[in-house]
C-alpha cells in the first residue's frame, strides 16, 4: 500500500501543479486580453426591449446598442421601444431628443377575405405566397391578399394570421419591428405611422379600374372619388383612393368618407378598431 502512495504522490503533485499553472496563465490571459466594455453601451443595451427583431437593422439589441452609442444618429430605430426608448437612450448618452414620434404598425391594404374575392384557379403549389404569386392566375385580383402566410411565418410575436384568406393583424402582440412588410411579395403590408389609437385607411392595392375592380371584388376600391369630395385627406391616383395617415385626425370629414365609401373598403385598423361595415353593393345583394 506504501509503495502504491509512494508511485502515485509524484503524479498527483504534477498535475496540481500543472492544473495551477495554466490557471495563473489563463487569468494573465483574461487580464491581458480583456476588452473593455463601455458602461454606456451596457446601459443602452438595459434600455431597450430585448426582443431582437432587427427592426433596427441590427443583428439584435446588443448590436444596435454598440451602434447607438457610437452614432447618436440612430437613435429612433427601435420601433418596438418607441418614444420611450428614444428618451431613455437619450438620457444616457447626455442628448436632447424631441420625441420619437408616431410608433410605426403595420397595416394589410386588402380587407377582402375568401368571401370577397373570386379566384381563377385552385393553387396546389406550394403553399407559400412568394410561390403562388409567381403563378399567373392564382386569382383574379392581382393586388389581393393571397393568404398563404408568409407574413405569419415572418412575424415573432404571433401578431398575424390569416383568417378567411386574410392577413390579419392582432395590434395587441404587434412590435412594430416590420418583419411582416419585408415578407409580403405584393407589398400589401405597409408601416404606417399611428398617430391615433385606431388608424382610418384604404384597405385595398387594387388599381384596376372601377368596373373591373366590380368583377372580382366585393370590397375592393373602385376609384370613384367620393371620400376625396368629403376630405382633403383622400387623393384618388391609378384607380385607388389613398388617405394622408401621416396628417389623419378624425374629423367629421374623414367619417363622412367612410360612410359614403360604397364598398366600404375604408376602415379602421388598430387595437380597439370597429369591425368593417358591410359595403352597401354587398348589403344590397343580402337584402334581395
Amino acid at each position: 500500500m506504501m509503495d502504491l502512495i509512494q508511485n502515485v504522490w509524484p503524479a498527483a503533485l504534477l498535475a496540481v501543479g500543472l492544473a495551477s499553472l495554466f490557471a495563473l496563465i489563463l487569468l494573465i490571459a483574461s487580464i491581458k486580453l480583456r476588452v473593455e466594455v463601455d458602461p454606456k453601451v451596457e446601459e443602452v443595451h438595459k434600455a431597450l426591449p430585448g426582443i431582437d427583431c432587427g427592426a433596427c437593422g441590427f443583428a439584435g439589441c446588443a448590436a444596435y446598442a454598440k451602434a447607438v452609442a457610437a452614432d447618436p444618429e440612430l437613435i429612433g430605430r427601435c420601433a418596438p421601444g418607441g418614444a420611450e426608448v428614444c428618451d431613455a437612450i437619450g438620457r444616457i448618452l447626455n442628448l436632447q431628443i424631441s420625441g420619437g414620434g408616431a410608433p410605426m404598425r403595420p397595416i394589410v391594404h386588402c380587407r377582402a377575405h375568401r368571401e370577397d374575392k373570386l379566384f381563377y384557379a385552385e393553387y396546389r403549389g406550394i403553399e407559400s405566397c412568394t410561390s403562388a404569386n409567381a403563378q399567373p392566375d392564382v386569382q383574379a385580383c392581382h393586388f389581393g391578399c393571397l393568404g398563404f402566410g408568409d407574413c405569419v411565418r415572418a412575424c415573432k410575436f404571433d401578431a398575424l394570421h390569416i383568417v378567411d384568406g386574410l392577413s390579419t393583424v392582432n395590434y395587441h402582440n404587434c412590435t412594430g419591428c416590420g418583419a411582416c412588410a419585408k415578407a409580403c411579395p405584393r407589398n400589401l403590408i405597409r408601416m404606417v405611422p399611428f398617430t391615433q389609437d385606431n388608424m382610418m385607411v384604404v384597405a385595398c392595392s387594387s388599381r384596376e379600374n372601377g368596373k373591373t375592380t366590380r368583377t372580382f371584388c366585393t370590397v375592393g376600391c373602385i376609384g370613384c372619388g367620393i371620400c376625396a369630395k368629403q376630405s382633403e385627406l383622400f387623393t384618388v391616383a391609378d384607380n385607388l383612393a389613398t388617405l394622408n395617415t401621416a396628417e389623419y385626425a378624425p374629423s367629421e370629414a374623414t367619417q363622412k368618407a367612410m360612410d359614403k365609401c360604397p364598398t366600404g373598403v375604408i376602415v379602421y385598423r388598430g387595437k380597439t378598431a370597429p369591425a368593417p361595415r358591410q359595403p352597401k353593393q354587398k348589403a344590397a345583394a343580402v337584402a334581395t
